[in-house]
């Protein structure tokens, strides 16, 4: 058992549970970019989201009722699952920290659930049956306005869409809006030089998370809508204590559970791109 003592606790700050659900909802990026769900107490650990097809409308012909259209749906089943951490601060650690060791443990589990949601979040960005790049190139301000051209072809709703990108992906676009640090010729380049934040492009928030995972630059972001992912909780984040009398301290366990899934595919398309600052 992996136990914090004064060696490694280094004075930390006690617990309280809205802490870590503050820090939680804080530092998820990607949470608050896709569709929430609850799933209700005993409705099991699963969730089925209702997907309707779109329909179309047709001329009509005074006095002649229309062909019936038939309005379906696929449904997609999200099922939750925990994640979560575990620790043990020594009685100790709480007796020689000059803070409070127990609500800065809470913290920071807030923070590394949160980062957990964000990695599980982009990880569905693969599962979009759209590409754009092949993993070899830098991309550029122009590739992502033409990705939100293709979505808006297909009558995606403009309100609601975003762009994530690996910082050293973002780089990229910066460098390019703004004739590579120099002279920036828009509005949008004046500010990512003045801030380092892209901003809106297109109508479009663009967002840096390094929850994407990069294997030597090479990443994976994604342009999609709200509705192109799901996120379902069975319960948010939870702190609970229990003392551990035999190892003279205190077990503290943070934990979150749910489930996320790709709701509308043709709502989100992935972006393949390599890094120019990472051989």
């Amino acid at each position: 058992m992996a136990v914090t003592n004064t060696t490694t606790l280094a004075g930390l700050l006690p617990l309280i549970t809205s802490e870590a659900l503050f820090q939680a909802n804080e530092k998820s990026l990607l949470k608050g970019l896709v569709r929430n769900f609850t799933i209700p107490a005993g409705g099991g650990a699963s969730i089925k989201v209702p997907v309707y097809a779109n329909t179309t409308a047709a001329a009509l012909t005074e006095g002649t009722e229309p062909t019936h259209t038939a309005i379906s749906n696929s449904g997609v089943t999200i099922t939750a699952s925990e994640v979560g951490l575990v620790s043990l601060i020594s009685d100790m650690a709480m007796r020689g920290s000059p803070q409070d060791v127990v609500r800065d443990a809470g913290k920071l589990m807030g923070e590394a659930i949160a980062a957990k949601i964000d990695a599980d979040i982009a990880a569905t960005f693969t599962n979009f049956s759209v590409t754009q790049g092949d993993g070899t190139t830098a991309i550029t301000a122009a590739l992502l306005f033409q990705a939100a051209a293709k979505l808006r072809a297909l009558s995606v709703p403009s309100d609601g869409m975003s762009i994530v990108l690996h910082p050293e992906i973002a780089y990229d676009v910066k460098s390019s809006i703004t004739s590579t640090f120099a002279a920036p010729a828009s509005e949008v380049g004046n500010s990512a030089m003045r801030n380092s934040y892209v901003g809106l492009l297109g109508g479009i928030p663009v967002y840096e998370s390094a929850a994407i995972v990069s294997t030597s630059g090479d990443s994976i972001g994604a342009i999609f809508h709200r509705d192109a992912i799901g996120i379902a909780f069975q319960n948010d984040i939870q702190i609970e204590t229990q003392r551990e009398v035999g190892a003279r301290g205190d077990k503290i366990s943070g934990w979150a559970t749910y489930g996320i899934g790709e709701l509308i595919d043709a709502y989100g398309m992935e972006l393949n791109y390599d890094s120019s600052i990472v051989s």
